[in-house]
């Protein structure tokens, strides 16, 4: 969600402090991970505990168009700003070689 979606339900707030605001609560809630875009990952690591995983959606690799995802980064970007655990369905299931793309990707990592 954008700051515009989040002002239509009533959340006047922007993204990144309603991100922090939630991730605050499910931390205290007693949740171990959180799914989050690649692009909160930087901001949410300083301010959450250590064992805390993030899992996060929204990768893409630049040779694909970011179809529904709004706010991504590659794989080697969110690992670097701290990913616990990457998303990556149609980089790969939509490839014309659906294993060629994961291990190029895999190797991107490397």
């Amino acid at each position: 969600m954008d700051s515009a979606a989040l002002s239509e339900i009533g959340c006047d707030t922007k993204v990144d402090k309603q991100v922090e605001c939630l991730a605050q609560l499910a931390v205290q809630a007693g949740l171990r991970g959180l799914v989050c875009s690649p692009l909160e990952i930087t901001a949410l690591r300083p301010l959450l505990p250590e064992k805390i995983q993030l899992v996060t959606p929204g990768i893409r690799t630049g040779a694909e168009k970011a179809d529904d995802q709004k706010r991504t980064l590659s794989p080697k970007e969110a690992m670097k700003a701290g990913a616990s655990w990457l998303v990556i369905g149609r980089p790969i299931y939509a490839a014309e070689n659906p294993r060629a793309a994961a291990e190029k990707i895999l190797a991107s990592l490397m």
